[in-house]
């Protein structure tokens, strides 16, 4: 399979290595500065790039006909349209907000605990997200997933950085160096906590899920998520 590389920094890196070990070629590599020169070439491109460009990234891909995923976080407001781009091209297209696999499985766990616990209104809910000071947006974009499952399945509404209301998870987000990502989500009451935790030990989780998540959509039409990549037959 030929991939291009959108983003080349610390984390295209890494899916360049994990790509190559899976016997796929790179045909091209994008940074900022470079051409989408060799994207034709391609079979699926994947995209971890910053918020100002993925949205010309996944554009690109989508007009010429390119399966493209993309793990970029902090430029959602426009998710709607690349999905409306998608269906208009007849094209392929994934988003994730975390690619790692195990972060995936973390998604359902806390969807599961959120059902369980929806009842049980003693409890307050909040959360904490850790990362490396590189990273641009916050709270990262596996927080808000974690908070949006949270919020389908409970009465809670929305989330906030701030001091919260009742009706609002708290998200704190720190920023440590040499932290891939670490998010954890408390159930506090007066006599006891609950929490559930996920720590990325490298960055080599999230890149082997988008690689993963790149083999499954090559000959698919159509937008997806992760949850369709993990439980449709992807080769893990």
């Amino acid at each position: 399979m030929k991939i291009a590389l959108l983003g080349y920094g610390k984390m295209g890196k890494v899916i360049e290595r994990i790509a190559l070990e899976r016997g796929h070629e790179i045909v091209l590599k994008k940074d900022q500065d470079n051409t989408f020169e060799g994207l034709l070439n391609a079979d699926v491109a994947i995209d971890f790039s910053v918020p100002d460009s993925a949205v010309i990234n996944i554009s690109e891909c989508l007009n010429n006909g390119i399966p493209v995923i993309s793990g970029t976080t902090g430029w959602l407001s426009d998710y709607p349209k690349m999905v409306a781009l998608c269906e208009d091209k007849n094209g392929s297209f994934i988003y994730g907000s975390n690619f790692s696999l195990g972060v995936n499985v973390f998604f359902e766990l806390n969807e599961y605990l959120a059902k369980m616990m929806a009842n049980l209104k003693q409890y307050n809910v909040s959360m904490e997200e850790i990362h490396h000071i590189q990273k641009l947006d916050a709270p990262s974009g596996t927080a808000i997933t974690l908070a949006e499952g949270v919020i389908k399945n409970t009465d809670y509404s929305n989330w906030t950085l701030e001091t919260p209301n009742s009706n609002e998870i708290h998200i704190e987000a720190k920023r440590i160096e040499n932290v891939p990502g670490t998010h954890s989500i408390f159930y506090d009451s007066e006599v006891d906590q609950i929490e559930i935790k996920h720590t990325a030990h490298s960055r080599e989780g999230f890149a082997l899920g988008a690689v993963v998540a790149a083999e499954w959509l090559v000959d698919k039409k159509g937008v997806f998520t992760m949850k369709d990549v993990l439980f449709n037959g992807s080769k893990l």
